[in-house]
């Protein structure tokens, strides 16, 4: 099992869910995020709207999910085709290894 974890532009959440939804996945996590990297950050008005100055952090999305070993590749396709821009700042995909899942409810493990 790997976890794919996906950061991305906000403005590019739902279209990144979908295409993963649409490759059979539905456990998901997302989280709000905040970060900066090598991409352009939008410029913010001042409270009277005399000046602008950059914002600190980017609004960002970390999407979560685990997957068999075999829908890796389909799974980071999916999230490339939808985020992709070909801008600086379109985001990042990690994944690792995951040795054992347990669920609370049933206490069951592995991917159920």
């Amino acid at each position: 099992m790997k976890r794919i974890e996906a950061v991305i532009p906000s403005n590019r959440l739902n279209l990144v869910v979908s295409a993963i939804e649409e490759n059979g996945v539905t456990g998901i996590t997302i989280v709000e995020t905040k970060g900066r990297g090598k991409g352009e950050r939008p410029s913010l008005r001042s409270s009277r709207g005399t000046s602008t100055q950059k914002a600190e952090y980017n609004s960002l999305a970390t999407i979560i999910t685990i997957v068999e070993d075999s829908k890796v590749d389909q799974i980071i396709n999916a999230i490339l085709n939808a985020a992709n821009t070909g801008s600086s700042g379109d985001g990042k995909i990690f994944v690792s290894t995951i040795d054992d899942i347990v669920d609370i409810q049933t206490k069951k493990r592995g991917l159920a």
